[in-house]
């Protein structure tokens, strides 16, 4: 390839870059090489090894790279580019100006596969890297072996939900792995006489600390503290005997917040983690962990859900006893979609039961699920970064992820016919042989077009259509066969029978004619299309369909967006949506 073809891919590859927020595609780049460069169709093969090429080089750019280098030598484009509605920018951090690099961490906890909800932290942390050309450390919370237990294949999981996603991270630590820093720590509180021991029982605790009241275990000297301390190391304590807690304000006004538990007992061999195994039996809580890890690992900012405004105030005592400055933290609302489970341990607890088939069973809102079904990456960035780091709870439906969903797939996706629960239709007087020609996309003709050949048998054709139509079928309607022609019903049973009528759709279009798709006769290949409830519609879809591979995503006419995901013999599709 010479190098003004290779040119001429990077100044549009480049401008698509710019409108998928830096990350480029290369079927629209080869859709528009093609529109430039016709003839490049004999050789299409090496044309996308270079777009390809370009596009790679392109990706790695930072957004305002690319905006530069298009500024530099093609600023027509920009200026082309600016007449469009900006797209909503995600507000600034606060006080970054204090810090000489902004690192952001992401911590899930490796008991599932990421949901909509559980990913919001990763697209949020990953923009703002990017955006203050900063560092992310993904970080495994898993020191909950007995209530949250981790799953050995969701840390991978984890990792390959967030590459999908286009979250780049600079490291990985496993807390698992930190334990000994985190004993390190509770000895030295306890020695400074900022953390104590506690044995008393759950509920008496409870009762104390609703009174104002301290437990007995407070004031116990450094001494003793530190023998019992020695003793839930060794195993003289038993499971839910004894309990780090950290000293704090016993009048504060939030309960939760008086002497908060820090490090418990867990029973080990029967609640073993699938890292470490049983070499552990004292665990961290939640914010002594996170909080200890924010400092040692120097995160400037964290943003997480507001459900987590309690753990900020815990640390803050925590940080006062170890004289360190806390992080800029940032806590969104819950998000709430209508009538999808968000909860990690409900969708565990239905996968075990059997009422959900897996992870990315099509009524989750796991990633996994969404990418079955043939939702793109990017209406997930873009969904969560619409919403941005809003402190209020929001609710929404499916609708507003559809229509990000469908505004991204629409210019890429091919159409085909697919026929569902499939009914006869015999149309007389039909007179020759036709040859439909329909293009893959009606606006890109560049991506080729499928060919039908419809012959007649003694002046009869015969064609599969949906049953889902058969409303349409009414005596002396007329109906217009999708670019075929027009018909007229004169009779509906168990099948359709009908009159050719007319050739055109204006003709069809003067008399307000439906418009049905349609297979020729003895022709298609077995689809079963799997809803977004998890029912299936069987069904035919167009021979050429046979072409396509497992992942491909595509657009079934008047049925909606699908992605494939079986195709050996029998054609297995997720529906996404209409």
């Amino acid at each position: 390839m010479d190098d003004d073809l290779r040119e001429i891919v990077r100044r549009l590859t480049l401008y698509n870059a710019l409108q998928y927020e830096g990350q480029a595609r290369a079927g629209p780049v080869l859709g528009k090489v093609l529109a430039e460069i016709p003839e490049l169709k004999r050789e299409i093969k090496s044309v996308l090894q270079l777009i390809h090429a370009v596009v790679n080089e392109v990706n790695k750019l930072s957004p305002d790279k690319q905006r530069q280098i298009l500024e530099e030598k093609w600023p027509s484009l920009l200026e082309e580019k600016r007449v469009k509605p900006e797209e909503k920018r995600l507000p600034p951090l606060p006080n970054t100006e204090k810090y000489s690099l902004i690192h952001l961490r992401f911590c899930p906890n490796p008991d599932g596969a990421l949901h909509l909800g559980g990913c919001r932290a990763a697209v949020l942390d990953d923009e703002y890297a990017k955006r203050y050309n900063g560092r992310l450390t993904l970080r495994f919370d898993d020191t909950d072996p007995r209530t949250k237990s981790p799953i050995q294949e969701a840390y991978d999981w984890i990792r390959e939900d967030l590459e999908w996603l286009g979250v780049t991270w600079h490291q990985e630590v496993y807390q698992s792995d930190r334990i000994e820093i985190y004993y390190t720590y509770a000895r030295r509180l306890i020695e400074s006489s900022f953390a104590y021991v506690c044995t008393c029982k759950p509920r008496s605790f409870r009762s104390l600390t609703l009174a104002n009241t301290a437990c007995p275990c407070r004031s116990l000297p450094p001494e003793e503290q530190l023998d019992r301390w020695n003793r839930m190391l060794d195993g003289q304590y038993r499971e839910g005997d004894a309990v780090v807690r950290i000293k704090t304000d016993i009048n504060h006004p939030n309960p939760a917040v008086r002497d908060w538990p820090a490090l418990r007992i867990i029973d080990v061999k029967k609640y073993p983690h699938p890292r470490v195994g049983d070499a552990y039996r004292v665990w961290p809580l939640f914010a002594f962990c996170c909080g200890i890890d924010d400092h040692e690992l120097e995160i400037s900012h964290i943003l997480r859900g507001k459900e987590h405004l309690t753990n900020s105030v815990r640390v803050g005592f925590l940080y006062d006893y170890l004289g360190w400055s806390t992080q800029e933290a940032i806590h969104y609302g819950r998000l709430n979609i209508l009538g999808t489970v968000l909860s990690k341990s409900k969708i565990r607890r239905g996968i075990l039961e059997g009422a959900y088939s897996g992870w990315d069973d099509p009524r989750l809102g796991t990633l996994k699920a969404l990418r079955r079904r043939g939702f793109l990456p990017e209406t997930i960035r873009q969904f969560i970064t619409d919403l941005g780091p809003k402190p209020v709870d929001i609710k929404v439906s499916w609708s507003n992820l559809e229509a990000i969903n469908r505004k991204r797939l629409d210019p890429l996706v091919n159409r085909f016919f697919f026929v569902s629960n499939p009914m006869s239709l015999s149309i007389d007087n039909v007179g020759e042989t036709r040859t439909a020609k329909i293009r893959l996309h009606p606006d890109y003709p560049e991506k080729g077009q499928r060919i039908f050949t419809i012959t007649p048998q003694k002046n009869r054709d015969t064609l599969l259509v949906s049953k889902k139509d058969v409303n349409l079928f009414k005596k002396d309607k007329i109906i217009r066969l999708m670019e075929l022609y027009n018909i007229k019903v004169k009779a509906m049973q168990d099948e359709v029978e009908a009159d050719y009528h007319s050739e055109t759709y204006q003709e069809a279009k003067a008399v307000e004619a439906p418009l049905i798709h349609w297979i020729p006769a003895s022709t298609g290949v077995k689809t079963s299309v799997i809803l977004s409830d998890a029912t299936a519609v069987e069904g035919l879809a167009e021979d050429q369909c046979k072409t396509l591979k497992q992942g491909d995503i595509i657009q079934f006419e008047r049925f909606g967006f699908a992605r494939i995901d079986e195709v050996d013999g029998h054609l297995v599709a997720y529906f996404a949506h209409r």
